[in-house]
């Protein structure tokens, strides 16, 4: 009696998902700033993309973003899987942004084409991906209970014109610890929609009703986890002492903390001065 042979066809990856606000695992020196530090150095990106968005601004950035993650021992496996809709995506997007034409234009086969829409594309992609890529440093490196402490210290302020900053730390904390757990949650309740039985519809009326169905279906079983966790969320703080001590914990910057301030404002004023347009006389 004869045996087939096995499958030699190589099996399928599942799909990296996204990961978010939960640390990549280790200690390193990103690792060790203080969340606050983390937060100053976005904001003062963030601004100085919003109001020179050029390519060198852009390199700059991306370069301390690579280098901040290099520091880290980020491994390529935080990294999410691009699905191909998305390649498709900007692939169309890139397509309708070119035949808006623009300078520079360069001559192929005795034709102008303009390159002008197809580099602003470009442009807002890599701007984009920047962007992300920050945002994904700040969520990999930094405890989510770091956050309340450093927000609570920055805002402090803010206290003299009678700003409730510390209520407003809370907020954020908690809703940056709930965030992954209501994705698990959403997951679990779509994997067991999935598992039920449906019925056969006989006409597009008939699927557009049970699609109509399953989706409120989807949102009251959200709504109820949500609620349920919110009250075991409240419990649980009134239990520890309440939410002023989310946001006491004592947190203050170090001396590698100016340093990290201090290259991210180098980089800054570097990507102003070098990014000038150049006057036309």
């Amino acid at each position: 009696m004869t045996t087939a042979p096995p499958d030699e066809s190589p099996t399928r990856k599942p799909p990296r998902g996204v990961v978010l606000l939960r640390p990549v695992p280790g200690t390193s020196t990103i690792h060790d700033l203080w969340a606050g530090t983390k937060l100053l150095a976005v904001l003062a990106i963030s601004v100085l993309l919003t109001f020179s968005p050029g390519w060198i601004t852009i390199g700059l950035v991306a370069a301390l973003v690579l280098t901040a993650a290099r520091l880290a021992h980020i491994p390529r496996g935080a990294l999410p899987n691009v699905p191909r809709w998305l390649w498709l995506l900007l692939a169309l997007g890139g397509v309708s942004a070119a035949l808006a034409g623009g300078h520079p234009v360069i001559g192929v086969a005795g034709t102008s084409i303009g390159l002008g829409g197809l580099l602003n594309f470009l442009r807002i992609t890599a701007l984009s991906i920047v962007l992300l890529g920050l945002g994904a440093m700040v969520s990999w490196t930094t405890n989510v209970a770091e956050i309340a402490p450093a927000v609570a210290s920055l805002g402090r302020p803010l206290r003299l014109v009678r700003i409730p900053i510390d209520e407003w730390a809370v907020t954020v904390a908690l809703a940056l610890r709930a965030f992954p757990m209501l994705i698990d949650e959403f997951r679990v309740l779509y994997a067991a929609r999935r598992l039920r039985p449906k019925r056969v519809a006989d006409s597009r009326r008939a699927r557009r009703r049970r699609r109509a169905m399953e989706v409120v279906d989807l949102l009251t079983a959200a709504l109820t986890v949500t609620l349920r966790r919110a009250d075991e969320m409240g419990d649980a703080i009134t239990a520890r002492g309440g939410i002023g001590q989310i946001s006491a914990t004592p947190s203050r910057p170090k001396p590698a903390d100016w340093l990290a301030l201090s290259i991210t404002v180098a980089v800054c004023i570097a990507a102003i001065v070098f990014d000038v347009p150049p006057v036309r006389p």
